[in-house]
This record gives C-alpha cells, sequence and structure tokens, in this order.
C-alpha cells in the first residue's frame, strides 16, 4: 500500500483540511490549520507531499515523521510543524481505518472512559460573560475559559486590573464555585502585568492561567511562577517537544497546551505529554478549530494519563461546521465519551466539504493598538 493521492481544502472561516488517499483506497483526513496562514501552511504540505510522501507506505507514522521533520536544514516553527501535524494525523486515520481500531489503540489504549472538556466564552462585559457561562453550564460543560482583558500597557492602570477581576467574579457567582474557570492571558501580559494580574486573581481558585506571558518571555516563567497558587498553563505558541523542553525542566509549569494542529500531531503531542508527566505537569490540549481536529485530540486526551481538560472549541460549532455530525461528541457532565470507531472515528460529508471549498475565504490579519497608536499583541 502507498500514498498516492492528497487534495487540500480551504473552508471558512479558514480553516485547511487534508485528504489522503492510498493505492488500496483507503483515506485519510488530518487538519494543518495555522490561522491567519493556512494558505502559508498550504504551499508547506504541498511541498511535504510531493517532495516525499507521495508514493510511500502510510503506516511507517514514525519513519515519516522523522523524515518530514529532519529532512529539511531549516525546521520547527509555526508553519512546517502544522504541515507535519495534518500529514500525520491523515496517516493515523488510514492506519486506524486500515485495521478497523481506533487510534488511541496504538497509542497504548485507553487510559479513561471519557475526556473532560471546556467550553470557551466571550462577552465583552461582565454581566454578558455571565450569562454565556450560564448557558456553557446548561449545555452540559463543568468548565469555562474566558479571555482575561483585549490588550495590555506594559504597566496599566488599577482599572484593568479591576475589570479582569470583575469578569472573573461575574462568571464564579453565575455558575457557583463547582465549575472550574480558566482564565487566557493571550501572552498579552508584561512579566510586570502579569504579576499583578495573577495575584489578584488568587482568591478565585482558577483552574488555570493560560499563557500567562509571551512565548517570548518564557525565561521569565519560573519567576512568575513563585509568585503565585494558582495553576499556570503555556503552550499554544510552542511547536514541538524540544520548545517544551526549557519550561519543563523548570518543573514550575503545571499545565502544558500542545495544538494538535500545529505541534507536529499526534505522535509529537504524545511525546510532549510524556515529557510533562515526568516534571509533574498535566496536560490540556488547546484549540481544535474543527471537529477534525478535536477528534484527533480526543485520540490523544484517552491515551495519557496526565490528561486535565481540553478545549471542545467555539459555540455555535454545530451550525458552523455542518459537514460533520457531532453526535459523536456527544457531552454530558462536562465530560465527552471516547469513540469507539476506527482511525479518528470522523465522518465528514465531502460534498460538503467541497462546496466550502469554492468559497473565497478571507483570513482577516487583526491588528489592534494602543490608545498612543503602537501595535498591541494579538
Amino acid at each position: 500500500m502507498e500514498v498516492t493521492d492528497y487534495e487540500l481544502f480551504e473552508i471558512p472561516p479558514g480553516l485547511l483540511f487534508l485528504k489522503l488517499t492510498t493505492s488500496d483506497g483507503e483515506t485519510g483526513w488530518g487538519e494543518p490549520t495555522n490561522l491567519p496562514y493556512s494558505r502559508t501552511v498550504k504551499a508547506a504540505t504541498t511541498e511535504l507531499m510531493e517532495k516525499y510522501l507521495l508514493g510511500e507506505d502510510p503506516l511507517r507514522i514514525g519513519d515519516h515523521w522523522q523524515a518530514m521533520y529532519r529532512g529539511g536544514y531549516h525546521r520547527d516553527g509555526p508553519i512546517l510543524m502544522s504541515a507535519i501535524a495534518g500529514i500525520e494525523q491523515a496517516l493515523w486515520d488510514i492506519k486506524g481505518n486500515h485495521y478497523g481500531a481506533p487510534v488511541y489503540e496504538f497509542l497504548g489504549g485507553q487510559c479513561r472512559d471519557r475526556v473532560r472538556v471546556y467550553q470557551r466564552i466571550g462577552g465583552d462585559r461582565p454581566e454578558h460573560i455571565a450569562s454565556e457561562a450560564e448557558r456553557a453550564v446548561e449545555e452540559g460543560f463543568s468548565a469555562v475559559k474566558i479571555d482575561a482583558t483585549e490588550r495590555l500597557a506594559h504597566i496599566d492602570a488599577p482599572a484593568v486590573t479591576d475589570h479582569v477581576r470583575q469578569r472573573v467574579e461575574a462568571v464564579q457567582e453565575a455558575v457557583g464555585d463547582e465549575v472550574g474557570i480558566c482564565v487566557d492571558f493571550r501572552g498579552r501580559a508584561s512579566k510586570t502585568m502579569a504579576r499583578r494580574l495573577v495575584t489578584h486573581l488568587e482568591p478565585y481558585d482558577l483552574l488555570f492561567v493560560e499563557e500567562p506571558l509571551r512565548p517570548e518571555d518564557i525565561a521569565s516563567f519560573p519567576d512568575l511562577a513563585r509568585h503565585t497558587a494558582t495553576p499556570l498553563a503555556i503552550g499554544e505558541r510552542l511547536y514541538s517537544r524540544w520548545d517544551f523542553k526549557p519550561l519543563l525542566d523548570t518543573e514550575l509549569v503545571d499545565v502544558v497546551q500542545p495544538d494538535i494542529s500545529r505541534a507536529g500531531g499526534i505522535s509529537e503531542s504524545m511525546r510532549i505529554a510524556q515529557m510533562a508527566e515526568t516534571s509533574g505537569a498535566a496536560v490540556s490540549q488547546i484549540r481544535p478549530r474543527s471537529p477534525l481536529a478535536l477528534a484527533a485530540t480526543i485520540q490523544v486526551s484517552a491515551s495519557i494519563p496526565n490528561h486535565l481538560i481540553h478545549d471542545y472549541g467555539f459555540p455555535g460549532q454545530e451550525e458552523v461546521h455542518d459537514y460533520f455530525d457531532y453526535s459523536a461528541f456527544s457531552l454530558e457532565d462536562g465530560y465527552v465519551d471516547i469513540p469507539d470507531g476506527p482511525g479518528l472515528n470522523v465522518d465528514i460529508d465531502e460534498d460538503r466539504v467541497r462546496e466550502l471549498d469554492a468559497i473565497e475565504v478571507d483570513q482577516p490579519y487583526p491588528l489592534r493598538r494602543h490608545p498612543d497608536g503602537s501595535v498591541a499583541e494579538f
């Protein structure tokens, strides 16, 4: 059996899907999405397919990962690792379909019967975010995640800090203290503001604070960790085990957050999770942009002993992603059952995907600025 063909689909709101086909007629799906650079990742994926993977045995996944990663002089980074991730997910899907077994069976088997997930909620005012939190709990989630703030100055006004506190307080008052709350700083805080904010949020016993610092400021992470008892999570913009290693070596990171479609795929996410276990860190995989990435994420979460919780996605996904049957991800008491279908257990309406691929996708380049006109963090 060999890989004989591939197709890439750009679908709203800027997702990139990959379909592989083998000489035996088997297919596999993967998602190498990396907004807003999906077209750049598409070019990288095309190069890897044309220069290497076509004609190869799809079952030699470990060898292919090494070849795609080590086969070029320049490696790592968000573009290459996203391309590898999407290809590798599709290879795992083929392997599972070929042997008639879920991917997690090849990763050591299940460590649990179901996986806990949280819902990301928005809202620009505390009263709005409180009602969104209540709705998420009514839908069956036992944890929610909110953004701390749109932007932060290097040292901001007390009112900004108080606004963040009010958002968290409003959510906790709305849903009670049995619902987990995660606060995403989005790497928008300087080390000074991060210390101030986590101190003010201590009384709320958060599930964790996500990306309190930018990846460029990773050297300041140990100092921040020593200033708070709140669990700290990071990893959305780290792309390989080598990126995670300096943090894990400090043994001060509480939660690591590899992205299944950016951090080299299923195999690399497993390796990162295993490294985290030796450092006493939990794993909370991050931001599945579509049900395809969510399916791959669940396979890893099912297989690792240190899974904490992971992102379910965004409200209203069922309507946006109408090419997929969400009943595979039935939610109850904050958990999703682990599917037992072969491969990634994805049943994609390919005709609908092709219709969406025909739509011109606008991938905006969002730019935030401070009141003085200088560029703020994303």
